[in-house]
Protein backbone atom coordinates (compact mmCIF):
# COMPACT_ATOMS: atom_id res chain seq x y z
CA UNK A 1 0.00 0.00 0.00
CA UNK A 2 1.45 3.33 -1.04
CA UNK A 3 1.20 6.19 1.61
CA UNK A 4 -1.04 9.15 0.91
CA UNK A 5 1.52 11.44 0.22
CA UNK A 6 2.49 8.90 -2.50
CA UNK A 7 -0.51 8.72 -3.88
CA UNK A 8 -0.96 12.38 -4.09
CA UNK A 9 1.84 12.62 -6.10
CA UNK A 10 1.58 9.55 -8.72
CA UNK A 11 -1.83 11.50 -9.14
CA UNK A 12 -0.28 15.16 -9.55
CA UNK A 13 2.16 13.60 -11.95
CA UNK A 14 -0.69 12.07 -14.09
CA UNK A 15 -2.77 14.45 -14.51
CA UNK A 16 0.10 17.17 -14.29
CA UNK A 17 -1.86 19.06 -12.18
CA UNK A 18 -0.87 20.41 -8.13
CA UNK A 19 -3.68 20.25 -5.85
CA UNK A 20 -2.25 22.05 -3.17
CA UNK A 21 0.83 24.51 -2.48
CA UNK A 22 1.67 27.71 0.08
CA UNK A 23 0.32 30.21 -2.36
CA UNK A 24 -3.36 29.12 -1.66
CA UNK A 25 -2.96 31.21 1.62
CA UNK A 26 -1.74 33.56 0.14
CA UNK A 27 -4.73 33.91 -2.44
CA UNK A 28 -7.29 33.58 0.88
CA UNK A 29 -4.97 36.43 2.75
CA UNK A 30 -5.36 38.96 -1.09
CA UNK A 31 -9.10 37.74 -1.37
CA UNK A 32 -9.79 39.30 1.89
CA UNK A 33 -8.10 42.19 1.42
CA UNK A 34 -9.38 42.89 -2.24
CA UNK A 35 -13.05 42.26 -0.87
CA UNK A 36 -12.65 44.47 1.64
CA UNK A 37 -11.43 47.81 -0.27
CA UNK A 38 -13.65 46.60 -3.17
CA UNK A 39 -16.88 47.17 -0.66
CA UNK A 40 -15.92 50.01 1.17
CA UNK A 41 -15.43 51.64 -2.88
CA UNK A 42 -18.25 50.00 -4.02
CA UNK A 43 -20.71 49.47 -1.19
CA UNK A 44 -20.07 53.08 0.83
CA UNK A 45 -18.61 55.18 -1.57
CA UNK A 46 -20.21 54.93 -4.87
CA UNK A 47 -23.51 53.35 -4.07
CA UNK A 48 -25.16 55.84 -1.68
CA UNK A 49 -24.57 58.64 -4.17
CA UNK A 50 -25.53 56.58 -7.44
CA UNK A 51 -27.87 54.04 -6.22
CA UNK A 52 -27.27 51.94 -9.61
CA UNK A 53 -27.74 48.34 -8.44
CA UNK A 54 -26.61 47.35 -11.84
CA UNK A 55 -22.73 48.55 -11.68
CA UNK A 56 -22.93 46.77 -7.75
CA UNK A 57 -23.35 43.63 -10.07
CA UNK A 58 -20.75 44.38 -12.56
CA UNK A 59 -18.08 46.42 -10.29
CA UNK A 60 -18.48 42.94 -8.17
CA UNK A 61 -17.75 40.88 -10.81
CA UNK A 62 -15.24 42.28 -12.49
CA UNK A 63 -13.18 43.15 -9.41
CA UNK A 64 -13.10 39.43 -9.06
CA UNK A 65 -12.70 38.14 -11.93
CA UNK A 66 -9.24 40.90 -12.55
CA UNK A 67 -8.00 39.54 -9.62
CA UNK A 68 -7.99 36.60 -10.02
CA UNK A 69 -6.75 36.55 -13.55
CA UNK A 70 -3.89 38.58 -12.10
CA UNK A 71 -3.50 35.74 -9.42
CA UNK A 72 -3.10 33.05 -11.82
CA UNK A 73 -0.92 35.12 -14.70
CA UNK A 74 1.14 36.29 -12.00
CA UNK A 75 1.99 32.29 -10.71
CA UNK A 76 2.31 31.60 -14.92
CA UNK A 77 5.12 33.77 -15.06
CA UNK A 78 4.49 35.07 -18.49
CA UNK A 79 6.09 37.95 -20.04
CA UNK A 80 5.06 41.18 -20.11
CA UNK A 81 3.99 41.24 -23.85
CA UNK A 82 1.99 38.80 -23.43
CA UNK A 83 0.21 40.60 -19.92
CA UNK A 84 -0.15 43.69 -21.96
CA UNK A 85 -1.97 41.54 -24.79
CA UNK A 86 -4.53 39.32 -22.44
CA UNK A 87 -5.46 42.97 -20.67
CA UNK A 88 -5.68 44.73 -24.40
CA UNK A 89 -8.79 41.98 -24.42
CA UNK A 90 -10.78 44.62 -21.95
CA UNK A 91 -10.23 47.39 -24.30
CA UNK A 92 -12.23 45.34 -27.06
CA UNK A 93 -15.10 44.12 -25.30
CA UNK A 94 -18.25 46.74 -24.93
CA UNK A 95 -21.16 46.27 -23.50
CA UNK A 96 -23.96 46.46 -25.75
CA UNK A 97 -25.59 48.87 -24.01
CA UNK A 98 -25.78 52.61 -23.20
CA UNK A 99 -22.39 54.43 -23.11
CA UNK A 100 -21.18 54.52 -19.45
CA UNK A 101 -20.76 57.86 -17.92
CA UNK A 102 -17.73 58.94 -17.26
CA UNK A 103 -18.13 58.08 -12.94
CA UNK A 104 -19.07 55.11 -13.58
CA UNK A 105 -16.38 54.34 -16.01
CA UNK A 106 -13.68 56.21 -13.41
CA UNK A 107 -15.00 53.53 -10.27
CA UNK A 108 -14.36 50.89 -12.70
CA UNK A 109 -10.97 51.83 -12.96
CA UNK A 110 -11.04 52.15 -9.63
CA UNK A 111 -12.07 48.76 -9.22
CA UNK A 112 -9.75 46.58 -11.43
CA UNK A 113 -6.87 48.88 -10.55
CA UNK A 114 -6.69 48.10 -6.97
CA UNK A 115 -7.43 44.33 -8.28
CA UNK A 116 -4.41 44.06 -9.74
CA UNK A 117 -2.25 46.12 -7.29
CA UNK A 118 -3.43 43.27 -4.57
CA UNK A 119 -3.36 40.33 -6.75
CA UNK A 120 0.00 40.79 -8.37
CA UNK A 121 1.71 42.08 -4.88
CA UNK A 122 4.97 39.89 -4.16
CA UNK A 123 7.86 39.42 -2.21
CA UNK A 124 9.25 43.42 -3.38
CA UNK A 125 5.71 44.74 -1.80
CA UNK A 126 5.01 44.22 1.70
CA UNK A 127 1.57 43.86 2.97
CA UNK A 128 2.05 47.26 4.85
CA UNK A 129 3.04 48.87 1.56
CA UNK A 130 -0.23 46.93 -0.67
CA UNK A 131 -2.44 48.72 2.07
CA UNK A 132 -1.34 52.12 2.14
CA UNK A 133 -2.00 52.20 -1.63
CA UNK A 134 -5.58 50.76 -0.88
CA UNK A 135 -6.31 53.10 1.73
CA UNK A 136 -4.78 56.49 -0.36
CA UNK A 137 -7.54 54.96 -2.94
CA UNK A 138 -10.63 54.79 -0.72
CA UNK A 139 -9.23 57.94 1.26
CA UNK A 140 -8.91 60.25 -1.82
CA UNK A 141 -12.18 58.83 -3.58
CA UNK A 142 -14.14 59.71 0.29
CA UNK A 143 -12.51 63.19 -0.24
CA UNK A 144 -13.93 63.57 -3.67
CA UNK A 145 -16.77 62.38 -3.18
CA UNK A 146 -18.36 63.24 0.24
CA UNK A 147 -16.15 66.27 1.11
CA UNK A 148 -14.52 68.62 -1.69
CA UNK A 149 -17.47 67.90 -4.18
CA UNK A 150 -20.49 66.96 -2.29
CA UNK A 151 -22.56 69.33 -4.29
CA UNK A 152 -23.49 66.83 -6.98
CA UNK A 153 -24.94 67.96 -9.99
CA UNK A 154 -27.23 65.25 -11.44
CA UNK A 155 -28.45 65.87 -15.21
CA UNK A 156 -31.83 64.53 -17.09
CA UNK A 157 -32.48 64.24 -20.51
CA UNK A 158 -36.22 65.18 -21.58
CA UNK A 159 -38.03 65.07 -24.93
CA UNK A 160 -39.15 68.53 -25.21
CA UNK A 161 -42.09 69.60 -27.67
CA UNK A 162 -41.69 73.47 -27.81
CA UNK A 163 -39.33 73.96 -30.34
CA UNK A 164 -40.13 77.95 -30.70
CA UNK A 165 -38.13 78.36 -27.46
CA UNK A 166 -34.86 76.82 -28.32
CA UNK A 167 -33.65 79.87 -29.82
CA UNK A 168 -30.71 81.78 -27.83
CA UNK A 169 -32.81 84.62 -28.16
CA UNK A 170 -35.76 82.97 -25.74
CA UNK A 171 -33.32 81.17 -23.21
CA UNK A 172 -35.02 82.69 -20.07
CA UNK A 173 -38.49 81.72 -21.25
CA UNK A 174 -37.25 78.28 -21.91
CA UNK A 175 -35.56 78.00 -18.66
CA UNK A 176 -39.07 78.99 -16.57
CA UNK A 177 -40.83 76.70 -18.57
CA UNK A 178 -38.79 73.72 -17.62
CA UNK A 179 -38.77 74.49 -14.30
CA UNK A 180 -42.33 75.14 -13.53
CA UNK A 181 -43.47 71.60 -15.93
CA UNK A 182 -40.04 69.81 -14.37
CA UNK A 183 -40.55 71.60 -10.79
CA UNK A 184 -36.82 71.40 -10.63
CA UNK A 185 -34.69 73.83 -9.57
CA UNK A 186 -32.05 73.80 -12.89
CA UNK A 187 -28.88 75.12 -12.81
CA UNK A 188 -28.37 75.22 -16.74
CA UNK A 189 -29.47 73.03 -19.79
CA UNK A 190 -28.42 72.06 -23.27
CA UNK A 191 -30.03 71.23 -26.52
CA UNK A 192 -29.39 68.41 -28.35
CA UNK A 193 -30.74 66.77 -31.62
CA UNK A 194 -33.64 68.82 -32.86
CA UNK A 195 -36.53 66.95 -35.16
CA UNK A 196 -38.18 69.70 -36.79
CA UNK A 197 -40.43 66.61 -38.52
CA UNK A 198 -42.04 66.27 -35.21
CA UNK A 199 -41.49 69.53 -33.89
CA UNK A 200 -39.23 68.17 -30.99
CA UNK A 201 -35.60 68.20 -29.15
CA UNK A 202 -33.52 67.19 -27.10
CA UNK A 203 -32.93 69.09 -24.14
CA UNK A 204 -30.83 67.96 -21.00
CA UNK A 205 -31.26 69.73 -18.02
CA UNK A 206 -28.81 69.79 -14.88
CA UNK A 207 -29.84 70.18 -11.23
CA UNK A 208 -28.75 69.64 -7.46
CA UNK A 209 -30.00 66.92 -6.50
CA UNK A 210 -29.36 67.93 -2.70
CA UNK A 211 -31.51 71.20 -3.75
CA UNK A 212 -35.17 69.30 -4.43
CA UNK A 213 -37.51 68.70 -1.92
CA UNK A 214 -37.69 64.84 -3.14
CA UNK A 215 -35.01 62.15 -4.09
CA UNK A 216 -32.52 62.90 -6.76
CA UNK A 217 -33.58 61.27 -10.19
CA UNK A 218 -30.81 58.67 -12.57
CA UNK A 219 -29.74 60.10 -15.31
Amino acid sequence: MLPIAAKTETIEQLFNLKWFDEDFYTLLLRLLINLVFMTILIRYLYYPIAKRKDYLFTYYLIGLITFFLCFGLKKLDIDTGMGLGLFAIFGIIRYRTDAIEIKEMTYLFLVIGISVVNSLASKQISVAEMAVINLVVVAITYGLEYVWLIKHETRKTIVYEKIDLIVPDRHDEMMVDLQERTGLQINRFEVGKINFLDDTAQVRIYYYSEDQNFSSFSS
